[in-house]
């Protein structure tokens, strides 16, 4: 298979599973294991995409972020809304610059996602039934508190190791303390920006004397497949989200996780 072809399936698979929460970057792990896409430069090929997914966010929510712009001067409720999304950010923030190049290192593998693919789907199945999102008491960005923007920020730390899916993380973590379910999606697709848009480029400085002219190409094409997909997922979830609970993706996890765990014990992976 051309190795472009290869970049065009990874950029649709990360456009359809950013923000779903069943982990992009595990779906990217093992699909490139299938794939035996050579070109990911250490993981930088599947952080960098990522960015279109986060244009792709600014794009869909355009309107709205001009909006809060022009106003958040003399509107408390956009100062509280961004002020709770910096604290949300940094928990990952610092731990990714700490820690990024050891967890890359050391969980990227189809393994770890599988195994943390069926906890994370168990949690989601356990957390519907105990009915939390029906328990929300915050409706509103604006009412968003530093405490309950906190806890999201470290759960979604949880989602710098590959498979738990940090929109899931998020998702969970806002439902946990009071945001119901639209709210909590809502919010996990605005603290995207801020945490994989310096993530991306903050991974790509690093390795920027280790790409290749090809690797530009790759980095781009991946990125703009990424973004178109993931403007119809985001306008997707949001719908579904309204009127459906997380159960389908728990489901889901627990079922794909256990079939990359039946490839590896095949010998399937490679590496």
């Amino acid at each position: 298979m051309p190795e472009i072809l290869k970049v065009i399936i990874l950029g649709i698979i990360e456009g359809l599973t950013e923000f779903l929460p069943i982990s992009s970057t595990g779906h990217l792990i093992v699909a490139t294991a299938l794939l035996h896409f050579s070109g990911t430069l250490g993981g930088t090929f599947e952080i960098f995409i990522q960015l279109g997914a986060v244009v792709a966010v600014m794009v869909y929510f355009f309107g709205e972020f001009v909006q809060q712009l022009r106003s958040i001067r003399r509107d408390p409720q956009v100062r509280r809304l961004w002020m709770a999304l910096v604290i949300a950010f940094l928990p990952a923030g610092v731990i990714g610059v700490l820690f990024g190049e050891t967890i890359k290192a050391a969980l990227f593998n189809p393994v770890v996602v599988a195994i943390t693919l069926i906890l994370g789907g168990i949690v989601f199945i356990v957390e519907e039934r105990a009915h939390i999102a029906e328990r929300a008491s915050t409706h509103r960005e604006g009412d968003i508190t530093p405490k309950q923007a906190l806890v999201v920020g470290l759960a979604q730390t949880i989602a710098l190791i590959p498979g738990i899916s940090r929109s899931g993380a998020s998702i969970v973590g806002g439902m946990f303390v009071g945001l119901d379910r639209t709210l909590a999606t809502k919010f996990s697709f605005f603290l995207a920006v801020l945490t994989l848009g310096p993530a991306t480029l903050y991974d790509l400085l690093k390795n920027l004397d280790h790409i290749q002219s090809n690797d530009m190409l790759n980095l781009g094409v991946g990125a703009l497949v990424s973004g178109i997909v993931a403007w119809f997922s985001i306008r997707w979830l949001l719908r579904y989200v309204a009127t459906n609970s997380f159960t389908a993706f728990g489901y889901y996890r627990i079922i794909a996780g256990l079939l990359i765990l039946v490839l590896a014990a095949a010998g399937t992976f490679t590496a």
